[in-house]
């Protein structure tokens, strides 16, 4: 059974093998970095507040370009009200408050900006004195499903109780949009051991349009999804004190043409990665008759900037037991290694059969994966560099890679050419 499972892999993989080695990393006719994007928000004039958003919006509601907004306190969204923001408006958040928003279950943002007017949620802190956790940051709460026992869950970052609540039973739903939407320095530390992300994301449906979002200086994940059906396009983690893509609770993720861009200096004394893969937070809650976490990943940049000092950073991806993920047509970049597998994932089909690493480009690393147990490494090494898988290892500068690499303006991180100067193991 084994064997023939093996076979039947492969010769999977040998049918979409002539597309190896080609549109690897991000695309794109154009940079889509330009315009909307901001790369040095420490150094960015925004207008003062001179409106205050606080308490509880329970009909709807719109912000307008026209005024800045502090943003104080948890300001949750309830009674299934639409928040809509215009394009080109800042939302300043303030930290002794720990000021957050918070989409409740039913109710909806549309927070559609545009590429030449994008939509900015920051700190309220002065220029040059924004840091890492100066806000809370955004929660969407949704009834999507999530594999706790009992189909829905308490987020537990100090909610009002009435107001933290999310999972379902409808995969579709629709908790509105966000795109081209820039944040900033989020993820305050509200207790001893947990701050918020910059986009939380809990039970959220398909329908819910999250295009074109920037997370930069978080003080914890930039984008983490608790259960849910989540689809997300043209996504940017830029330097995350802890991770930039964090999957759970049984989340059906689609992400794709989207980057990670870590730096060691940058990075959480537990160690960082680019992505961080669980099927639950805590296993005697998980609800084993619900699916497990699956991630697909396509056309992904992961970038570590500082290659000659991983430092805090680890491996570019983990992935935990009883969870599948498939990451394609993409690039890994200066990482000491790219994958790392829980030690219960050996190559017997049942586990190793879970994770898929195609078309991959390894540049300026040691190995595309390892095990938490040694005893696989040899094995899992030579099975994800067969032929078949189209992964393929290189030791290009990365200013010799990508278009830019200069962040101090608007860099363009799709590959140069697909290059030929590269090497399978």
């Amino acid at each position: 059974m084994k064997n023939s499972f093996i076979a039947l892999l492969l010769v999977s993989l040998f049918t979409i093998s002539s597309f190896a080695q080609k549109n690897v990393g991000i695309i794109g006719e154009n940079n889509w970095f330009q315009n909307w994007t901001n790369f040095k928000p420490a150094k960015t004039e925004y207008r003062e507040s001179n409106k205050t958003l606080t308490g509880i919006i329970d009909k709807d509601t719109k912000l307008t370009r026209q005024n800045t907004y502090n943003l104080v306190g948890v300001v949750y969204v309830t009674n299934k009200a639409v928040l809509t923001i215009e394009p080109g408006t800042v939302i300043r958040g303030d930290k002794e408050t720990c000021g957050t928003l918070v989409i409740t279950k039913g109710a909806k943002i549309i927070a559609e900006g545009t590429e030449t007017d994008p939509i900015v949620f920051t700190s309220n802190k002065n220029i040059l004195s924004r840091r890492p956790g100066d806000w809370g940051g955004i929660v969407i709460l949704g009834d999507a499903p999530i594999n706790r026992l009992g189909g829905e869950t308490f987020l537990d970052f100090g909610f009002e109780q009435n107001f933290g609540f999310y999972g379902g039973q409808n995969a579709q739903s629709n908790s509105g949009i966000l795109k081209y939407v820039r944040i900033e320095y989020a993820g305050h530390k509200f207790n001893a051991t947990k701050e918020l992300n910059g986009l939380s994301l809990a039970g959220i449906g398909k329908e819910t349009i999250l295009n074109f979002i920037q997370i930069s200086f978080s003080n914890d994940d930039s984008f983490e999804c608790y259960g849910g059906d989540v689809v997300c396009n043209n996504l940017i983690s830029y330097l995350a004190t802890d991770d930039d893509f964090d999957y759970t609770q049984g989340v059906q993720a689609v992400i794709a043409n989207s980057v990670a861009i870590r730096n060691p200096f940058s990075s959480d004394r537990s160690g960082s990665r680019c992505f961080e893969i669980d099927s639950y937070d805590k296993k005697e809650l998980c609800d084993t008759s619900k699916k497990l976490t699956k991630v697909t990943a396509n056309n992904i940049t992961l970038l570590n900037t500082e290659q000659n000092n991983q430092g805090l950073v680890r491996e570019a991806v983990y992935i935990n037991d009883s969870c599948y993920f498939s990451l394609s047509n993409s690039v890994v970049d200066g990482f000491s290694f790219c994958t790392l597998l829980h030690k219960s994932i050996d190559k017997e089909p049942i586990h190793i059969g879970k994770i898929n690493l195609q078309n991959i480009q390894v540049n300026q690393s040691i190995d595309i994966v390892k095990s938490e147990n040694e005893a696989f490494n040899e094995d899992l090494e030579k099975w994800y560099l067969n032929s078949k898988f189209a992964n393929f290892t290189s030791a290009i500068k990365s200013k010799e890679l990508y278009f830019s690499t200069d962040f101090s303006g608007s860099p363009d991180l799709r590959l140069l050419t697909n290059n030929d100067v590269v090497s399978s193991k």
